[in-house]
């Protein structure tokens, strides 16, 4: 086990390097050319996303052009989760962030103008989901009660990892109370789960699928045993933005519905923009699972979200979910 997972912390590290960088070195500065304008000249766009396997999506859409299509140029800035990209947003640093739900809900509750305008991916419903609670294969947990007691890590403290993970082991008998969340990046966990310095992880393909092949044990899928199909990524703005700039964000918009659905029928270049990107080999991006890439918010889950938040007294109430949901 150990030996597979050396191996595994090579290729995370290599995604670990990723996120410390931009893509392609692309200007930062956004240019004053309208979208689509008869120019020629694109509008630069700063895009925050996570170095994970969902971002294949948008790194193929982008090398098919789509974003050009529609008068865009895209950087993408990778982030840790949506929570981490949203001051970056409210200071303009980037105009859009690909994340979570749940950092939006929380701005909205403070009254801090980010708006969800659209969907990016839901998790699946059933099967494989794309993302799992793993341990390794000696640890002695094999359901979502064993958690309890034990150190679990996820990407964003008092988001939707750990929320869903905990209402998992309510409901198999187990105290959530008795967890003990650590905030770890995706890309770390291989190393720090063979260090011991965790007992448990969740975690999105390519990680899940390293350690589960390399002798772990998938635990639970959170988020299909609490909102199965619960969306896993949403596109996030400001309502500055949308007031400010509406053509860009129409712009924005279209391009990446049209993004997503391309990515729906062509997942042989997603699995290919992720080898590519996350610098892993084509076998093992073959294997990875990926998740439904839809623009519609329909059957997000996000208000099944904040209502088990509530009950978890993650936050004190719902959001404005009219002013936060504001499909494009």
């Amino acid at each position: 086990m150990k030996k597979s997972l050396a191996v595994i912390g090579v290729v995370a590290a290599a995604a670990l390097a990723l996120s410390g960088c931009t893509d392609s070195g692309a200007p930062t500065n956004t240019s004053t050319a309208e979208p689509g304008n008869d120019t020629g000249e694109l509008t630069k766009v700063r895009v925050a996303a996570l170095p994970i396997a969902e971002t294949g999506a948008l790194w193929a859409a982008m090398e098919e052009g789509i974003f050009e299509e529609h008068g865009l140029e895209i950087e993408v800035v990778p982030a840790q989760g949506g929570a981490n990209a949203i001051p970056a947003l409210i200071s303009g640093d980037i105009q859009f962030a690909i994340g979570q739900p749940f950092g939006p809900i929380r701005a909205d509750l403070q009254d801090l103008g980010v708006v969800i305008v659209g969907n990016y991916a839901n998790s699946l419903a059933e099967g494989t989901d794309v993302n799992a609670v793993v341990a390794l294969g000696d640890s002695g947990i094999t359901r979502p009660a064993d958690l309890a007691g034990k150190k679990v890590s996820v990407n964003t403290l008092g988001a939707a990892g750990d929320l869903t993970i905990r209402k998992a082991v309510q409901d198999d008998g187990g105290d959530p109370s008795t967890i003990e969340f650590v905030e770890v990046a995706f890309p770390d966990v291989p190393a720090q789960l063979e260090a011991g310095t965790m007992d448990a992880a969740w975690a999105p393909d390519p990680f899940r699928g390293m350690i589960v092949g390399a002798g772990g044990v998938e635990v639970v899928s959170p988020y299909q045993a609490t909102i199965p199909g619960l969306t896993v990524l949403t596109s996030i703005t400001t309502q500055a933005l949308l007031d400010e700039d509406p053509d860009l964000v129409a712009a924005y918009s279209e391009a990446m519905a049209e993004a997503l659905e391309w990515a729906a029928g062509n997942e042989e270049a997603v699995r290919a923009a992720i080898a590519t990107n996350l610098e892993i080999p084509e076998e093992a991006a073959a294997g990875i699972t990926l998740p439904e890439f839809t623009w519609d918010l329909a059957d997000a889950g996000i208000e099944e979200l904040g209502a088990l938040a509530v009950e978890f007294e993650y936050i004190d109430a719902e959001p404005d979910w009219d002013r936060l949901l504001q499909q494009q």
